[in-house]
């Protein structure tokens, strides 16, 4: 074994430019290999972090303007609790949500731009939140608040975050109810980093509950976890016309599908 190394050592010396230009094209065609591989993995396990991630669809709309069809993620702010009442057997999880925006969350001195949701209080079972502190039902209380493990780090350090204070905007004080694993960078709520209560986006805009045409207005999210047993194609038809149904002919032109 030592001969053959003594070998090899001295033809590589002998021809140098020869072995440089095989050994770098052997590390370069190794280092590509393994960044196609892992690409390959990250697009394979894509949102596969969550439990149910083959049953979590996001609701949209198709829209018929002038003969041509476009389709959008805004919904009415009732979508989920009309789908939620016509099809509790086809549905886990029907549940609104606001956009994922920055606000401003302050502990004591410390004020940062962090980016979340408010959300129905169904979230943590439909994406399956891995709970370091508190439990999955944090959410019931309006005044609430669940952080990412990151967030929770950069307010409190090693403390324990549990039932301490944070105010949102400078207006509304949210205690602390639970604490979730950060989400991976390969899933479609990456930026996910705190939730609030759906219930407290209704407080903040009570223009929603008093709007005369609440169908009328898209500006909200939808997002579903289907029955064990129902099938994705079957419960998109059954949806398709719900809003028509709910809001009358005037909204014909849209048409929920997931």
């Amino acid at each position: 074994l030592l001969n053959y190394i003594k070998i090899a050592w001295r033809n590589l010396i002998k021809s140098k430019a020869y072995s440089a230009i095989n050994i770098g094209g052997l590390a370069l065609g190794m280092a590509v290999t393994i960044l196609i591989g892992l690409w390959i993995w990250d697009e394979l396990s894509f949102d596969k972090y969550h439990a149910n991630y083959d049953r979590i669809t996001r609701v949209m709309q198709h829209q018929s303007f002038n003969g041509e069809i476009g389709t959008q993620f805004s919904n009415p702010a009732v979508l989920a609790q009309e789908i939620r009442s016509k099809y509790p057997n086809d549905f886990k999880h029907v549940l609104q949500s606001s956009w994922n925006f920055q606000h401003t969350l302050a502990y004591g001195q410390k004020k940062l731009l962090k980016t979340g949701s408010f959300f129905e209080p169904g979230v943590t079972e439909m994406l399956s939140l891995n709970m370091l502190k508190g439990t999955k039902g944090g959410l019931k209380d309006p005044y609430s608040i669940l952080l990412s493990e990151s967030v929770a780090k950069a307010y409190f350090g090693s403390e324990d975050p549990m039932n301490k204070t944070l105010k949102l905007d400078n207006k509304v004080d949210l205690k602390v109810t639970g604490v979730y694993e950060d989400l991976p960078y390969n899933t479609s709520f990456r930026e996910l980093t705190y939730i609030m209560p759906w219930e407290l986006y209704l407080i903040q805009n009570p223009w929603i509950k008093a709007m005369e045409n609440p169908w009328g207005s898209n500006f909200t999210q939808t997002f579903a976890q289907l029955a064990d047993n129902a099938d994705v194609n079957k419960v998109s038809k059954k949806i398709h016309d719900i809003k028509e149904k709910a809001s009358g002919p005037g909204e014909a032109r849209f048409k929920p599908v997931i």
